[in-house]
């Protein structure tokens, strides 16, 4: 494990490969899970603010859950998230593009500049979960078998879990922790290689 500022990473987050090939994979892990994506009240509150937009994306059965249901509610850990159109399925704010690849409304309409709000952060940092305690937030590698393909493509590349997800990573805690990230993962590879 290392320790950057007030976080705990595990070592998969240095030594995994991951790149993401929505062509291979159909975006399925909008689609396939217990419950729906982790969310923030703040998140929520930003969400609701821009349905308007993203309710053009949606297929009719969406819309349905939204209108009965609303965007979010509290699973069976206590934890807020997104709706899902049927128990087990797919997250209410995902549609299918013209090649059946599943696709979140809220980040495409953010990277077609109609919105200043992101995709919720756990979807954004995924495979990385979140988990905080008192004193710190933990960050590990979820392995999930629909991202065999993004796994066996990372290590095609060459791209390390934690490059791949620096957007996500800076955003949610800064460029100077990305730095350090960087840091820890040189120190940690010459460790590595004196060991060998």
């Amino acid at each position: 494990m290392v320790q950057i500022q007030d976080t705990i990473l595990s070592d998969e987050i240095f030594e995994e490969h991951f790149l993401c090939d929505l062509t291979l994979c159909k975006g399925m892990c909008c689609v396939d899970g217990d419950s729906g994506a982790p969310i923030t009240r703040e998140e929520y509150e930003e969400i609701e603010s821009i349905l308007p937009v993203i309710k053009e994306y949606l297929p009719p059965a969406a819309l349905k859950v939204i209108a009965t249901k609303g965007i979010g509610y509290v699973d069976y850990d206590g934890e807020l998230v997104t709706s899902l159109v049927e128990e087990g399925k797919e997250c209410v704010f995902a549609y299918r593009d013209r090649k059946g690849i599943c696709k979140c409304s809220i980040d495409t309409a953010y990277r077609e500049g109609r919105v200043t709000v992101q995709k919720p952060i756990s979807c954004h940092l995924y495979p990385i979960r979140i988990t905080k305690y008192r004193d710190f937030i933990a960050l590990n590698y979820h392995r999930w078998s629909v991202c065999r393909s993004a796994v066996a493509k990372g290590e095609e590349e060459g791209v390390p879990l934690y490059r791949f997800l620096k957007e996500p990573l800076i955003r949610r805690f800064g460029k100077e922790w990305y730095t350090e990230l960087l840091v820890a993962a040189e120190l940690k590879k010459a460790a590595e290689s004196m060991e060998e």
